[in-house]
């Protein structure tokens, strides 16, 4: 299961069934679950936990030191769940002690090529980075939010569940759940309604989402205003509940 020419320290722990390709290095620190698969030429430093099935490609650096002035060489760490693609030549970074010490990638992500995702960051389930997307530090992304490739986001963002952003979007301030963005800077362009329909949404929560962005960005009303009236409009409909939650935790203001 592992190739005789790489390179794995002796405190490292590794499920039995791990492959680990040709010339790949594998730090002390560093557990790597059941039924994970390490391409060639990968290096993995820790502290690192890693869960089971991960498929982590050729060239991929993964729980390096954060590219943070700040960092002193302080022992945080980096966790990654289950059955994520991690693609060639992506780069994922330790936390640091300014935020809660660790960067956290879920479950059943797909990080394309090229990929960046810097320390602090919190990456929920089911997201997809298409190539060259990248985030700076301490931003989140929400279950199933789709970041278009080359998408740049600024530090301390937050980007919604069942979001979309198109190719080559500059991010500043927070994305809303649901909505689609582009540009540079990103404006909205209407709800990620394709993404709706293939996750089940039901053609009343559909609409009501449709009536809650259309409140949020056609109106001409303060954020406060239409998160006063969403407030109300979300009785009943957990969907419409979870982008009123997103707007009540906002600091940065949302592409508007």
């Amino acid at each position: 299961m592992i190739h005789a020419t790489a390179v794995i320290d002796a405190a490292a722990g590794l499920a039995a069934d791990v492959k680990i390709g040709p010339y790949s290095v594998i730090g002390p620190d560093v557990t790597i679950g059941a039924g994970t698969e390490i391409g060639p030429h990968v290096v993995i430093k820790g502290p690192t936990r890693i869960g089971a099935d991960n498929r982590i490609f050729q060239f991929a650096s993964i729980g390096d030191a954060p590219q943070d002035k700040k960092y002193a060489g302080e022992p945080t760490r980096l966790e990654i769940g289950d059955r994520n693609t991690i693609r060639e030549f992506v780069t994922l970074n330790r936390g640091t002690v300014q935020d809660e010490g660790v960067t956290r990638i879920g479950d059943d992500n797909w990080i394309m090529a090229y990929v960046h995702i810097a320390h602090d960051c919190r990456i929920g389930n089911q997201t997809i980075f298409a190539n060259n997307a990248s985030l700076a530090g301490h931003v989140s992304v929400d279950d199933y939010a789709i970041l278009g490739g080359f998408t740049l986001v600024h530090q301390f963002c937050a980007i919604g569940a069942h979001s979309m952003t198109a190719f080559g979007s500059g991010i500043s301030k927070d994305v809303p759940p649901y909505v689609t963005v582009g540009g540079s800077p990103a404006r909205p362009h209407g709800l990620n309604m394709e993404g709706l329909r293939r996750r089940g949404f039901s053609a009343d929560a559909r609409k009501r989402l449709k009536d809650a962005y259309r409140v949020l960005y056609r109106e001409k009303l303060s954020l406060q205003e239409a998160i006063t009236r969403l407030q109300s409009a979300a009785t009943g409909c957990d969907e419409l509940q979870l982008l009123v939650d997103f707007l009540g935790k906002q600091t940065r203001g949302i592409v508007r």
